[in-house]
This record gives C-alpha cells, structure tokens and sequence, in this order.
C-alpha cells in the first residue's frame, strides 16, 4: 500500500545548546537557534535514509561537530566582546555543506546564549573589582596631589599678601598703622555696646 507521509517545508527554529571548549580552553556553555528546511527536491531520499524526525538525528550532531570547531577559534574574551563576529562565523560554508549533505537546507544560525563556567565567571569579577579598586587608588593618588598643590598655592598666596602688607606698612610709614589699629578698637567699641 501507499500512504501519503506529510512534510512541512517551512523553515523551522530548533535550539541546540553545546558545552564547548574555547582558544584558552575555558568551558563555554552555548545555545544557538538553528533555521532550517527540508530541500523539497529530495525529500523521498531524505525520508529513507532519515524518516520523519531528521530534525533529531541530524541537527544535533552537525551543529555541534561544527559549533566546536568555530568556538574553538576564539578566546573566552572574544567570545564576549566580539560576539557579532563570532555568531556569522557559525553558519559556515562548512555547515551549510553538512546541512546538504542530509537535504537540508541552513536558513540561519544565531547565538541565543553564552555563558561561561563559574569559576571563570568568578575570576572575571575578581579581576573587574580589582581593576576599580586599583582605579579608586589612582583617583585618591591624584586627589591628595590636587589637594597638595591646591595647598601649596594657598600658602604662596597667603605668603605673597603678608609681603604685600609689609611693603605697604614700611611704605606708608606708621600712621596707616595706627589708623588700622584706631578703626579695630572703635570696631570693638561698636561690638561692645551691641
């Protein structure tokens, strides 16, 4: 007999999530979304070599064959900080060819996860406390010569002014002294009746 076997030739998401070794061999837990589509032109082929759940038997191994490959290219940190080169990097021409080579056909990969192992995710807080802790020293460091220097040219002002005074005592003679000192005894006086 002959039965109709119902295939559905929309591209389909499918998550795929990999442990991962990267450059600097630091463990890297990845998920990516996988867009693929059966190649309608070979789908009796496809059905018997593969049968109706391909999306299980396939996917799973090639994308991760592939995925290993690709992450292995790159350290834990550009796997951050470059996660847009990182993430068109996957759907390779090699993985495209894999996807062919079992009549699929490979819309689109995206990165949907990255994360890192807790140890390494530790260390990098370490390290980031660390650096602002040794910003923080810098500020300091630099606020007391700020402070220094701002004390520094106080002093030489103040210094600068008591010269002025004295040049200006010798010059006028001693009656601006005692005018000075008349106006801060009637100043007292004032303050006294208050």
């Amino acid at each position: 007999f002959q039965y109709p076997i119902i295939y559905d030739i929309r591209a389909r998401p499918r998550k795929i999530s990999s442990p991962t070794g990267s450059k600097d061999l630091q463990m890297v837990n990845i998920s990516l979304r996988v867009l693929t589509r059966p190649n309608a032109a070979e789908l009796p082929s496809m059905y018997q070599r593969l049968g109706l759940d391909y999306e299980e038997r396939v996917l799973p191994s090639i994308v991760n064959e592939v995925l290993k490959s690709v992450v292995a290219k790159f350290n834990a940190s550009q796997l951050i900080t470059q996660r847009a080169q990182v993430s068109p990097a996957t759907p390779s021409p090699e993985l495209t060819e894999r996807a062919k080579d079992f009549s699929l056909i490979l819309d689109d990969v995206a990165i949907t996860e990255l994360s890192f192992s807790r140890e390494y995710t530790a260390a990098v807080e370490a390290k980031q406390v660390a650096q602002q802790e040794a910003q923080r020293a810098q500020f300091l460091v630099e606020k007391a010569k700020q402070e220094q220097k701002q004390k520094i040219v106080q002093a030489e002002g103040e210094a600068t002014a008591a010269k002025m005074i004295s040049c200006f005592g010798r010059f006028c003679g001693m009656w601006l002294v005692s005018l000075t000192v008349l106006r801060i005894c009637h100043t007292g006086l004032m303050l006294r009746r208050l």
